[in-house]
């Protein structure tokens, strides 16, 4: 659940502005604030399982929108890439093409 909910998060963050009015909130009280489905339900006058339909709907949205643009993946894959060149200007006498092989990855993500 925990990683489901981290996932959700990333992906709120990345795709948030494509998001209704209503969907944002209902996300942003359900996965940053940690409301229950019967918190937000009582908060906008409406059914437990409404806000449960609108909660499923928008993750699958999220969803979509990550199977078409991959931001959340770009950036783990550059975030990655960003350690390993940390880790390799660590070492005493770094590869250099090394270096401008993982730089060459990182410019092939855009």
């Amino acid at each position: 659940m925990l990683e489901k909910t981290t996932r959700m998060n990333y992906l709120y963050d990345f795709y948030n502005t494509l998001l209704t009015p209503k969907q944002q909130s209902y996300m942003s009280l359900y996965y940053l604030d940690d409301f229950s489905l019967g918190e937000i339900a009582e908060e906008y006058e409406v059914s437990r399982q409404a806000v449960y339909d609108n909660i499923k709907r928008t993750e699958a949205m999220l969803e979509e929108y990550e199977g078409k643009l991959s931001l959340l993946q770009k950036f783990q894959e550059r975030s990655g890439l960003i350690k390993q060149l940390k880790t390799m200007l660590q070492e005493e006498t770094p590869s250099k093409q090394a270096m401008l092989d993982v730089i060459a990855e990182l410019e092939n993500l855009e």
